[in-house]
């Protein structure tokens, strides 16, 4: 069985939006995190807005890490009501999120990776379907923007499994899921 993970920047106040801002911050170190969670994922779990964002940008980009190579080959899949389709080796899914990714999360194989996609990401954590939450919080207040969590979600009880302080400030935060029998 596959576990979902949601990788996820944020400014202190939670704001996850156009994260433009964090490229002060971005290093070495957290450069290394986000390639061991998208080496260690078979496939990235996104929402139409950030899919749209990532199929526009991502093809062009190449490095010598591999990183860029990765994120173009690995298969994605999309949920979006209105898109008509979809291209960069993703699937639609536009009805049944909620049972579609219940089914790929029971095959067999590595992660499927969220990035961004709060929307899916608010869908999922009411189902109980994501294993792991990793926020890269930023040393910065924006005061406005979307924020991950909205207003209504039920409590969920997470369990801290690593705190990481990159030299440039941002906390890597990793959560699991506690499940309860």
């Amino acid at each position: 069985m596959r576990k979902i993970v949601v990788s996820m920047y944020m400014s202190l106040d939670g704001v996850m939006e156009e994260p433009a801002w964090t490229m002060p911050y971005f290093n070495e170190e957290v450069a290394k995190f986000q390639s061991d969670l998208l080496f260690d994922s078979e496939a990235l779990l996104l929402g139409r807005v950030t899919y749209e964002g990532f199929a526009a940008a991502w093809p062009s980009m190449t490095d010598e890490e591999g990183f860029a190579d990765k994120m173009n080959s690995m298969p994605k899949f999309v949920t979006s009501r209105t898109l008509g389709q979809a291209e960069w080796n993703a699937t639609l899914i536009k009805s049944n999120v909620t049972d579609e990714i219940f089914k790929l999360k029971q095959e067999p194989g590595q992660n499927l990776l969220i990035y961004g996609s709060s929307d899916l990401v608010n869908t999922l954590i009411q189902e109980d379907l994501i294993d792991e939450y990793h926020l890269i919080v930023h040393p910065i207040i924006l005061g406005k923007g979307k924020r991950l969590f909205k207003d209504g979600i039920d409590a969920k009880s997470l369990k801290l499994v690593n705190s990481t302080t990159t030299s440039s400030g941002v906390v890597i935060l990793s959560y699991k899921l506690e499940k309860t029998e």
